[in-house]
This record gives structure tokens, sequence and C-alpha cells, in this order.
């Protein structure tokens, strides 16, 4: 029977979580489907796949968020800051599974996978630009992108890392690594009016407000 490439990833995180994500084997998850290698070969030519189409979704998730119109009028931070935790909340059930992944591209040895996993992080950050409306060119935009991938890969490592409200933690560090980057930004000569039609100074999140509230206002922190 001929699976869809999301039925072949469904079992294999499902697989994952009940053993390890190092113990899945494509023909378990052949198994699982109640089919046969090919079947799973047809969408995934190795595991390492499954793995970038984990990511997939959050980045398909990540550019649903952009999508909403209320994003779009959002101060510059405060847009990245949404999508990245969009991101975030797309892999949140299998949290400690990702971590797993993570930790199995990093093992010493595995260049064939540590290769394509910097690529991969580069494609999630130029989704992540695309999304948030930032229209750097040369020398600004490398700027830009080595900015952004220095704390989207941070606030991610501290996400996977974090105890108890985890969500809360990399979300605080995501607002402190934006504002550093808005102050620092002001340093760099001409990039707050470079391509002034969209170049809008990235400000630092408002202190004391917390995210917005269902009915559309903001909680004051006290």
């Amino acid at each position: 029977m001929q699976q869809t490439a999301d039925a072949v990833l469904n079992a294999a995180l499902k697989l994952g979580e009940s053993r390890s994500w190092e113990a899945v084997r494509l023909f378990d998850v052949a198994e699982e489907l109640g089919t046969d290698l090919n079947a799973v070969r047809h969408h995934f030519r190795e595991k390492e796949d499954l793995v970038d189409a984990w990511f997939d979704r959050a980045d398909a998730a990540m550019l649903r968020a952009a999508a909403d119109p209320a994003v779009s009028t959002m101060p510059p931070t405060r847009r990245i800051e949404t999508l990245v935790l969009a991101w975030l909340d797309a892999l949140d059930e299998r949290r400690r599974l990702t971590g797993q992944m993570i930790a199995g591209k990093l093992e010493f040895g595995h260049l064939h996978v540590q290769i394509p996993a910097v690529l991969r992080i580069s494609r999630t950050v130029q989704w992540l630009r695309e999304g948030a409306g930032r229209d750097a060119t040369g020398a600004y935009r490398g700027l830009e992108e080595t900015a952004l991938t220095s704390i989207f890969v941070s606030t991610f490592v501290v996400w996977l890392r974090a105890g108890g409200d985890h969500r809360a933690t990399a979300r605080g560090y995501l607002r402190r690594a934006l504002s550093l980057a808005q102050r620092v930004s002001r340093w760099v000569p001409g990039y707050l009016t470079h391509h002034g039609r969209r170049r809008e100074r990235l400000p630092a999140p408002q202190a004391g407000v917390r995210d917005s509230m269902p009915d559309g206002t903001r909680e004051q922190v006290t």
C-alpha cells in the first residue's frame, strides 16, 4: 500500500518516542505502516531525510504564522520573535525527540550529516528573514544573516536544554538577544538608513509588556 510522506514521518516519530531516535530503523517504520521498504524509500532516501522533513514542518508553521496580517504590522523584532516561537512551538510535542535528532547529528565523525545540517539551518534562517520581511542587501544582508543565525541557533539550544517552562525561558532569552542586536545595529554605519523603504531599526521589545491577550490588549508586568 502506498504511504504518504506524512504517514511515514509520523510512524518514525511514534517509534522514536517509544524507543529513542537512535533506535529507529527504516525497516521498523515500514513494519509499523504494514508496508515494505520501497514504500518508505519512495519518500525518504535515508533516515536523515526524516529529520529534514520534521524541521520542514516547523518551517511551514513559521511561514503560516508570517501569513497572519497581524504579524506584518508588528515591529521588526516582534515579528522575528513571533516567527521563531512559532517554529519552536511546532516542535514542542516532540521536544525530547528533537534533541535526540540534534545529538545524533553532532556525533564525532558524522560530517556527512553535519554539513547538510549547517545548510539546513541556513535555509530556515532565510525563510525567517523572508517571513519577517527583512530586505537588506550586500554586506548589510550578510551581517543581518549572521546575527539572526546566531540568535536563532542559541535560542533553539536554550529551548532544548531549559527545564520547567522552557518556552518562557526561550522567549526571554530571545527577547534579550534581539534587544542586544538592536543596540549593536546602531553602531553599524549606514545600517539604519540602508534601503530606507523598509529599513526599520530593530527595536527592543517593550519592557514590562507580555504577549498580546486574546482580546487584543496587552498584559502589563508588575
